[in-house]
């Protein structure tokens, strides 16, 4: 079992800058993959970036503003979200991945004002 809590979501301007970490415990040393995907009201949740063996993947929305990273000695996984827009705004959930199971985090509000 693991379990995925993450944190540093808030409230920022247009332009700025945030921060999310996903932390895992339990069996964290298993995972294959990591990752964020996020969830705008009304809409259905969209990844945003993932991380497997060292290769990032991101949404065509985010390149060149969101980078990805791991910490496997922690299992801890970044996102450094730059030049942020209102679009952005969502619930941020962090995600893992073990061959046969998918985990989910709790969720993290980011909410970017015009």
């Amino acid at each position: 079992q693991v379990q995925l809590v993450e944190s540093g979501g808030g409230l920022v301007q247009a332009g700025g800058s945030l921060r999310l970490s996903c932390a895992a415990s339990g069996s964290a040393r298993s995972l294959k993959a990591m990752g964020w995907y996020r969830q705008a009201p009304g809409k259905g949740r969209e990844v945003v970036a993932t991380i497997a063996g060292g290769i990032s993947m991101y949404d065509d929305s985010v390149k060149g503003r969101f980078t990805i990273s791991r910490d496997y000695g922690e299992s801890t996984v970044f996102l450094q979200m730059n030049s942020l827009k209102p679009e952005d705004t969502a619930v941020y959930y962090c995600w893992a991945w073990i061959v046969g199971a998918t985990y989910w985090g709790q969720g993290t509000q980011v909410t970017v004002s015009s």
